[in-house]
């Protein structure tokens, strides 16, 4: 076995060793070895245990895997943490197996908190019986003081009851925004709570802020779920508010994760202004990627596409309200132009089209540079747009969990065929265009180790696939790994710094209860994090695994 270090000296000493380990570095220079050094923060050398020794001096800690296996630290392409964080203060309908059950949660939440608003839920209607969306009338009985306005899990659509849509001056005469539906009786005309996409927007505008105290304690509670699942990095959906929280809490010491912050494409000439391109900022916190939406989601029946649903001939989905007004186009080219890189969410194959005509047009008319344009969840892809990804440099942006959750009634959506190049994970890779991975929480579980379940498996949360949905779209536990750590680091600017187990970078590791690269792939979604290391330091340690 042969060592690697950097800047190696006789006399150098590790801070930490971890020894007895299975390391599977993803550094295709040197893909095993058994005990790690760092120093500084960073990795100092990789090898076996014997090599490593000479590292270790009186005052290293000295950390025995016990055989585990080792990983570098997963990094999650796409998440709203934030979010999250208030997700898991607020009440939970993700798992309500019908409306009545949906009602009670939401009835409890409010006779705790009589005044204050009912947020988030994640609720999910595929799991009732019958399928219908929610109404007002399901909640407006037990909330009649209380404000309520609960989202769908893929924050496409919301549910409103009649005291918020008073307040938003919701009416049977409110017209639809564009890019977005104010959902109506089609008898009595009037409004059943359910607003899409844009028309969500009425009721944002009257909701109270949160304070930054409820921000930091929400970024608090988000943290400790990403350490015990091994999440190293995020790469988020944020707001300024959100940035000033992580550096306020990086200030303190309490940063455990690092950030990869992408803000709204409306703010990009402040950005610009300020002198920001990819990648600036520091190993905590980083900034330079523009977040927008071309079209809404497969689940709300708003996702762009060529073709009609097949559950609803009389719609091809919603384009952006940016899309419709000509703004994405104005906004996208004077980003770029500035050296800020486009993050753009598209569902539907017209959508993903769309952005890949977008991105042609940039390229002909911008200069060249590193650009690395990504699409957020390039979820239905024409076949005739994978060689365009390659073609523009194009990374796909997925989330694999998507595929066995939504898995259970897409083809009910848009029919079999269309699904045959959906979440198409293998077609990516099989067409050589750089893929990475993460969760898209709160919209799916923000578990690495899920989504690596999800994309090597396809077996849907409902059962109904034990050989996996579109089982030719599996890929595997290696190449789920590298697009959870390598790809995910190139898709930031920061594979020099992160994403491997490799002499110079940042020590940030994941050690798992079991060997995800030996035992069956099925088993894979009952797999624990045992140890997460940030910079070195241990954020997270089960019982079983001891310090010396």
């Amino acid at each position: 076995m042969t060592m690697i270090s950097f800047s190696l000296s006789q006399n150098q000493v590790a801070d930490v060793v971890f020894t007895n380990a299975k390391v599977w570095t993803v550094d295709k220079s040197k893909p095993t070895a058994e005990a790690v050094a760092v120093l500084g923060g960073r990795i100092l050398a990789v090898g076996s245990n014997d090599e490593i020794k000479k590292f270790t001096g009186k005052s290293t800690k000295v950390i025995d895997v016990k055989g585990k296996r080792m990983l570098p630290g997963f990094i999650d392409n796409h998440t709203h943490f934030m979010s999250g964080g208030f997700q898991l203060q607020s009440v939970n309908l993700k798992d309500a197996k019908n409306e009545a059950e949906f009602a009670r949660r939401i009835k409890e939440r409010a006779e705790k908190y009589p005044t204050r608003w009912i947020t988030g839920g994640d609720w999910d209607h595929d799991n009732w019986p019958g399928g219908n969306l929610p109404t007002k009338d399901v909640i407006d009985q037990y909330t009649p003081n209380t404000p309520v306005f609960v989202n769908r899990y893929d924050g496409h659509m919301a549910l409103a009851n009649s005291y918020v849509l008073k307040l938003a001056g919701i009416t049977k005469d409110t017209r639809d925004p564009p890019g977005g539906t104010v959902v109506k009786d089609p008898k009595t005309g009037e409004p059943t709570g359910v607003l899409k996409d844009e028309a969500m927007g009425y009721v944002y505008r009257h909701m109270p802020p949160s304070s930054e105290e409820e921000r930091v304690d929400a970024a608090r509670l988000a943290l400790a779920e990403a350490r015990k699942l091994g999440l190293t990095s995020i790469q988020d959906m944020s707001y300024a508010a959100d940035v000033k929280v992580y550096q306020k809490l990086e200030a303190s010491g309490e940063l455990t994760a690092r950030f990869y912050s992408r803000m709204p494409i409306s703010q990009w000439e402040h950005l610009a202004k300020s002198g920001i391109s990819v990648p600036f900022g520091d190993e905590w916190i980083r900034l330079g990627s523009l977040k927008a939406f071309v079209d809404g989601s497969l689940g709300s029946s708003t996702a762009l596409f060529f073709e009609p649903f097949t559950s609803d001939p009389s719609t091809k989905g919603l384009p952006s309200d940016i899309v419709i007004d000509g703004s994405l186009e104005k906004w996208a080219l004077g980003a770029d132009k500035a050296g800020l890189q486009l993050s753009i969410h598209a569902i539907g194959d017209s959508a993903n089209s769309l952005i890949l005509d977008l991105f042609e047009k940039i390229v002909k008319m911008n200069r060249a540079w590193d650009r690395r344009f990504r699409i957020e969840h390039a979820q239905h892809i024409h076949p005739k747009d994978f060689k365009r990804f390659v073609e523009l440099g194009v990374i796909a942006s997925v989330q694999p969990y998507h595929a066995i959750d939504d898995g259970r009634w897409a083809e009910k959506r848009i029919g079999h065929e269309r699904c045959k190049t959906a979440y198409a994970f293998k077609s990516f890779l099989d067409n050589n265009v750089k893929m990475c991975f993460g969760s898209d929480w709160t919209v799916a579980p923000l578990s690495p180790l899920l989504g690596i379940y999800a994309a090597v498996t396809r077996r849907t949360t409902d059962g109904a696939n034990p050989n996996g949905w579109f089982p030719e779209q599996k890929i595997s536990v290696e190449q789920a790994i590298e697009c959870y750590t390598i790809n995910n680091a190139y898709a930031a600017f920061e594979e020099k710094e992160k994403g491997s187990i490799s002499p110079g970078k940042l020590a940030d590791l994941v050690v798992l209860s079991d060997d995800i690269l030996k035992i069956d792939p099925v088993k894979i979604e009952n797999v624990q994090v045992e140890m997460t290391v940030v910079g070195g330091a241990l954020v997270y340690e089960k019982s079983s695994t001891k310090t010396n």
